[in-house]
């Protein structure tokens, strides 16, 4: 009996050790909540000494009346200071004096023991003992009625458990005393259980002391957690029914006892993990749970980040499911469907989760309803617009909305004070739900989050397709560019050929002015067809490209010249038309920027490693503003009309393709000078690569 009795106590010592050091962590110096930490404290040492003087059989009667009148006295502070305030002056004062006088009286009994057990012997030690005892669990019976009697309706959730815990352990102990003063002797099997009745109220006062924030505990009991264990205990609680019926029918059940109990229990585990994995199930303990045992119905915390999670998931299906199923999951909902905004026509259903996706019209944006979910920014609950219309502006349940017969919130989603949308979410998992203000709150608040992601989702397809058009018009630009070229060479071909038409030379450079727009006209239909270019990169010689450049050229003044430099020889693995067409666009601007009788020289050099070539000419120049700022913006041209405003930027980018970079260097009627530069070394060893591989 002293084994199991201290094992009995030590249990009830850890179960409020650790509830001591969980008031301890979230303790923040209100009075209520210090006197709680100390009471727990003072339950802690009393088990403990219990424990001991059961293990030793060391510890006098003294010192087990000493320990419990430290312990009811704790109790006593704890539950006297509930009542500061809610009682009147001369009960609480009252009250106060007991509880100092009674926990002294009990230890007066205590101190007196060795002098009365000598006096008048170890009975009446024992009956004045248990007398003071039963006085003690009566008064501690009494406090807990009066903090129920003046806690109010809506409050006295928040201390029912506490009093429901305590006061069982005021009770145990009462029937404790008292039986032990009826037969003039203490109930071993009663006394060895009192540990273990304590521990088992420590989660009661755990749920009161996390549901009253003002008596500044801050402690967490993660609703996952409980749901867990209570899911465990009732699988355990099960698991014993079971077992008992099944033993019952093995000893009562006859000749067919073995077979019928086999079959029984069999059934029994199908029906347990049905019930286990039972999502209704599962969705009604939450209920029952959050209703009762905190004082929030939400773990706000794990909601908002499943919340996000769902809404974030790529992988679990397109952005509008999962907005219906995160919303979904916060009251439990079996599915929804989804109406988005259309700028033409005005709100589609465009998804639906787990139910049937209407076969309806667009609700117009002139509609009752939606224009009163846009101005309310209400969470509709479809019953209680039925039953109280007056409330919702007498709004008549639409046409369109009969379709959805198990609709029963209507959550707006609201994105900067617009509605793009809504979702009717269908009946709970749990059945019938009463909805109060935190849940409004909540799922108001996840609407609005969930349409921020719809806003982002459509400004990025509208992005997408902006940047779709910028590649079309860009690609328009350079076309329409190339075909300006191609066009100033045929119109100057035609102005030239009624003069010259006899002349063989010129009939020569027209037949080879047309094969060239042929040749750039077919490379242009190849590229905007996506296929493959005619011209392919091979190394190239960049002095003959300059020389074909400058000749074509050669029929506008001022009349370009080439100026090739000893040691001015290079290659490059590049398309021979672009790059041709590239040192032609900037010969072309130069002649545009300088006059008739200016200078245009084309000039190919060596700058250490690296070849260089250079157009200059001594034309009107341009600043360094322009130079930074416009030169190399594409569509931004100083030539008016007559330009496209793309040369200068496809020649930089096609030379930076090449590993190359374009310099400029100009000032205000002083002239302009741009300069390619390729690296060197690199530009042989790349080029000599490039050209086996075409090779083959």
């Amino acid at each position: 009996m002293a084994s199991i009795a201290a094992l009995s106590y030590l249990t009830g010592a850890a179960a409020f050790l650790a509830l001591t050091v969980v008031l301890a962590i979230g303790w923040r110096g209100r009075p209520a909540g210090t006197l709680l930490l100390t009471a727990s404290a003072g339950n802690t040492l009393w088990a403990a000494l219990m424990a001991w003087s059961a293990w030793e059989a060391s510890a006098g009667p003294a010192a087990v009346v000493f320990a419990d009148s430290l312990r009811y006295g704790l109790w006593f502070a704890f539950l006297v200071g509930l009542l500061k305030g809610v009682a009147g002056v001369r009960l609480f004062r009252g009250l106060a004096i007991a509880a100092a006088g009674l926990p002294l009286l009990h230890l007066a009994g205590g101190a007196w023991g060795p002098w009365l057990w000598q006096w008048a012997g170890m009975e009446a030690f024992s009956s004045l003992s248990l007398l003071t005892g039963i006085l003690l669990a009566v008064f501690g019976l009494l406090l807990i009625e009066q903090i129920l009697r003046n806690t109010g309706t809506d409050s006295r959730w928040a201390v029912k458990y506490l009093c429901l815990g305590v006061g069982a352990i005021f009770a145990y102990d009462f029937f404790l005393f008292a039986d032990g003063l009826l037969v003039q002797h203490t109930d071993l099997d009663l006394w060895a259980a009192r540990g273990g009745v304590n521990a088992l109220v420590v989660p009661l006062v755990a749920v009161s002391a996390a549901r009253n924030p003002d008596w500044s505990l801050d402690v967490y009991v993660s609703r996952r957690m409980v749901l867990h264990t209570a899911t465990l205990v009732g699988a355990g609680l099960y698991m014993l029914v079971m077992a008992g019926v099944g033993y019952s029918i093995r000893v009562y059940g006859g000749m067919w006892s073995g077979t019928v109990q086999a079959v029984f229990l069999f059934g029994g585990g199908i029906l347990l993990a049905t019930l286990l994995f039972s999502g209704q199930l599962r969705a009604q303990a939450r209920v029952f749970l959050s209703k009762h045992f905190f004082n929030y119905k939400y773990d706000y915390r794990e909601e908002w980040l499943r919340f996000a999670a769902t809404l974030s998931d790529e992988d679990n299906g397109p952005l509008k499911e999962r907005v219906i199923r995160a919303l979904a999951k916060i009251v439990e909902s079996r599915g929804g469907v989804l109406w988005q905004r259309d700028e033409e026509e005005g709100f589609r259903a465009t998804a639906a989760w787990h139910v049937a996706r209407p076969d309806t019209d667009p609700v117009p944006y002139e509609d009752p309803l939606p224009r009163f979910l846009q101005e309310s920014g209400w969470v509709l609950e479809v019953g209680e617009w039925q039953r109280r219309p007056e409330q919702y502006r007498e709004i008549a349940v639409p046409e369109w909305f009969r379709a959805l017969p198990e609709a029963w919130l209507l959550v707006p989603l609201v994105y900067r004070e617009s509605l793009i949308g809504f979702v009717a979410l269908s009946e709970p998992r749990a059945g019938t739900r009463t909805l109060n203000w935190e849940d409004y709150d909540l799922i108001k608040t996840a609407g609005r989050q969930a349409a921020s992601y719809i806003a982002q989702e459509e400004a990025a397809e509208a992005l997408g397709e902006a940047q779709q058009f910028e590649t079309y018009h860009r690609l328009s630009a350079f076309v329409l560019h190339d075909l300006k070229n191609v066009m100033g060479q045929l119109s100057l071909l035609a102005q030239n050929a009624s003069k010259h038409k006899h002349n063989p030379e010129f009939v020569d450079d027209a037949v080879m002015t047309i094969e060239h727009s042929v040749e750039r006209m077919q490379r242009l239909m190849e590229q905007l067809r996506g296929g493959r270019n005619l011209n392919q990169p091979v190394a190239l010689d960049v002095a003959e490209c300059a020389r074909e450049a400058v000749r074509a050229h050669a029929d506008r003044r001022p009349v370009p010249v080439l100026d090739e430099r000893p040691g001015g020889e290079g290659r490059v693995v590049a398309d021979r038309g672009r790059l041709v067409a590239v040192i032609g666009h900037i010969v072309q601007n130069a002649q545009d920027a300088a006059d008739d009788q200016g200078t245009v020289t084309v000039r190919l050099d060596k700058d250490k490693e690296d070849l260089v070539l250079d157009i200059e000419d001594d034309g009107t120049g341009m600043d360094s503003d322009f130079i930074r700022n416009r030169l190399f913006k594409p569509f931004d041209t100083s030539k008016g009309s007559t330009g496209m405003g793309i040369g200068a930027y496809e020649a930089r980018e096609f030379v930076r393709d090449l590993g190359g970079e374009v310099e400029v260097a100009s000032a205000p009627g002083m002239g302009t000078r741009f300069r390619f530069r390729f690296p060197g070394q690199a530009l042989i060893a790349e080029s000599r690569e490039m050209a086996r591989e075409v090779g083959r």
